[in-house]
């Protein structure tokens, strides 16, 4: 991946075009927290952020869930520092029992999937009776692996996207929208 400075990632965000304000942002969020709590909150589940990008997300939909659950995280990733992803590789597994508990998972961005389906495998294997994904933000593309989605926000183009927990070369994570790399004609 290339580097840049926080200068370059100023410049890109300012050049970019916004997909989805702030606004529309948050709308969504509402609206997702509303359908996991109709279908989660006599549950006791185990709501888990997908790190790095899931902590937007995470954050944002915690307290729009007035419902008791626990929370725990997952750092696994295929990019590193890469923008293509490779082999599945866990920096922080699973800390709290799955075994017999309704698990969510909680990310910023469904892309190919492959992410996605091995933090879920993991969560079976080690004894969840079931695995519910909830991701901000689906990229409209074709998919390496199979992943059913119960909880989706927003669609985007396949695009290099960022804000609300989707990085840009490591930046702009806390951009105030969804919004898309700007392409050049």
């Amino acid at each position: 991946m290339s580097t840049i400075n926080a200068q370059q990632a100023w410049e890109v965000l300012r050049q970019a075009d916004c997909l989805f304000p702030a606004a529309a942002v948050e709308a969504e969020l509402d609206s997702m927290a509303a359908r996991i709590t109709h279908a989660l909150a006599g549950a006791d589940p185990l709501v888990v952020c997908v790190m790095t990008g899931g902590v937007v997300p995470f954050g944002k939909l915690l307290p729009r869930m007035p419902f008791p659950f626990q929370i725990d995280y997952v750092h696994a990733t295929r990019y590193g520092v890469d923008l293509h992803g490779k082999q599945l590789q866990w920096i922080v597994g699973p800390r709290v029992s799955p075994r017999g508990r309704a698990v969510l998972l909680i990310d910023d961005i469904l892309d190919e999937g492959a992410t996605l389906a091995g933090i879920e495998a993991r969560y079976r294997a080690e004894g969840a009776r079931e695995v519910q994904k909830a991701v901000l933000v689906v990229k409209q593309r074709p998919r390496t692996h199979e992943v059913k989605v119960e909880y989706t926000g927003l669609e985007v183009p396949d695009r290099y996207v960022f804000g609300y927990g989707m990085d840009y070369k490591g930046y702009l994570r806390n951009a105030p929208g969804i919004y898309a790399e700007k392409v050049e004609e």
